[in-house]
């Protein structure tokens, strides 16, 4: 990692590592409570609920997705262009390419995404194992370069397109989005299926959905910036512990803050300025991503901060454990969360709102933190990790170390 411009002594990488993976792990935490909300895509509301308890899970819900809907797999896909920097850095030194490997690492990451996307259909391994050899050709370009084109993906130029076909559109409403009906179709397997049907399902019709959706949501853009601008932070050293870096994230959070009310109100506002949804639905395609990238560096930012302070980085520090090992936590959670829920297993999604949801979640969240933990004292990595890391390595006499290079 460079060092920051600034004059301030640099931290230990152990310093830097620490903070990245306990920021890796709070986004899988964070996504696996969303997942137990949404019973793994499976949206069903148990009837016969009280009314008090309903409106107890409706504010869970809405609070958790303002929180963490989108902004979780946003720090994902941040920390994802920060490694591939560290990679393609740490073998730069020794006077290596690391994207002809980047790219047999890609074509594994697929596979463990299409393993994954057999159980749970909203997998973003396989997404970002695509998208992400948007790295190879960005590599070596300038830093400018590379920001402004990851600025212009932020803008969601397809929406912007789209939008300004639209401008003589009449007022009314369109049909509901395509993906919707692939959801719902969804349903039918995922409540009464076997295991097998789950698996031709997810991989079949819910993989068209999960593709048509993140077109229609803009991530198919978003991701790779996000992929851009991660691979910067990791140019500029911005993840370095220490006091240069700590002004940076405090002014990245106050800008962040001052756009957050701005962006709040014209999201809020489209639908009653804008009575032609052929229009309002692009210009809200644009807004949409635009506020979750806002909240997504007020969650980075606000966590960097914490954890510069001592009594944070011992709080916070803990998730580092399922940081360490996010690849296999995060499908081991797929694998769990849809036995309890779908049909094929215990059947959970029948009678489990928002609240009963939430608490399965932070009990399975607690319970792998302390198996990671377990874990990683015997271990130098997770189950997956270490084979990723073997896989990757492939064919060289000697393979790199595991935590830095993956």
């Amino acid at each position: 990692m460079t060092p920051s411009p600034m004059n301030a002594a640099p931290m230990t990488t152990t310093s830097r590592l620490d903070l990245v993976d306990a920021l890796r792990g709070f986004a899988i935490v964070s996504i696996m409570l969303l997942h137990n909300l949404e019973h793994f895509d499976l949206y069903y509301s148990p009837p016969g609920d009280p009314a008090w308890l309903k409106t107890l899970g409706q504010g869970i819900w809405d609070t958790m997705f303002a929180l963490f809907g989108g902004k979780s797999y946003a720090i994902f896909a941040l920390l994802f262009g920060l490694t591939f920097h560290l990679q393609f850095d740490a073998r730069a030194r020794r006077g290596d390419d690391f994207r002809p490997r980047f790219a047999w690492r890609m074509l594994l990451l697929l596979g463990f995404g299409l393993v994954n996307g057999a159980f749970y259909e909203g997998d973003i391994l396989a997404i970002y194992a695509v998208l992400g050899l948007v790295l190879i050709p960005v590599a070596r370009l300038r830093t400018r370069t590379v920001f402004l084109l990851a600025c212009f993906l932020s803008l969601q130029p397809a929406a912007w397109v789209q939008a300004l076909a639209a401008l003589d559109s009449a007022p009314g409403k369109l049909p509901n989005p395509e993906s919707w009906g692939l959801f719902g179709r969804a349903s039918a397997y995922q409540m009464h299926g076997s295991l097998v049907d789950v698996w031709i399902g997810n991989l079949t019709n819910g993989k068209h959905a999960v593709l048509l959706w993140s077109w229609e949501m803009g991530r198919i853009f978003q991701i790779p910036a996000l992929f851009m601008f991660g691979m910067l932070a990791g140019r500029v050293g911005l993840f370095a512990v220490h006091d240069a870096n700590r002004t940076i994230w405090r002014r990245i959070f106050l800008v962040a803050a001052l756009l957050l009310g701005p962006l709040l109100f014209v999201h809020f506002h489209l639908e009653t300025w804008i009575e032609a949804e052929a229009l309002r639905r692009p210009l809200d395609g644009i807004c949409a991503p635009l506020l979750n990238l806002d909240i997504m560096l007020l969650l980075v930012t606000g966590f960097a901060l914490l954890f510069r302070r001592p009594a944070g980085a011992r709080v916070l520090g803990a998730f580092r454990w399922l940081g360490r090992m996010s690849l296999t936590s995060y499908m081991m959670q797929s694998v769990v969360g849809t036995t309890l829920y779908y049909g094929f297993g215990f059947g959970l999604y029948a009678v489990t709102g928002p609240v009963a949801a939430l608490l399965i979640g932070i009990t399975l969240a607690v319970a792998q933190g302390l198996f990671s933990a377990w874990w990683l004292k015997r271990h130098k990595q997770g189950t997956l990790e270490a084979l990723w890391h073997r896989l990757t390595w492939i064919g060289t006499a000697r393979l790199p170390a595991a935590h830095q290079a993956g």
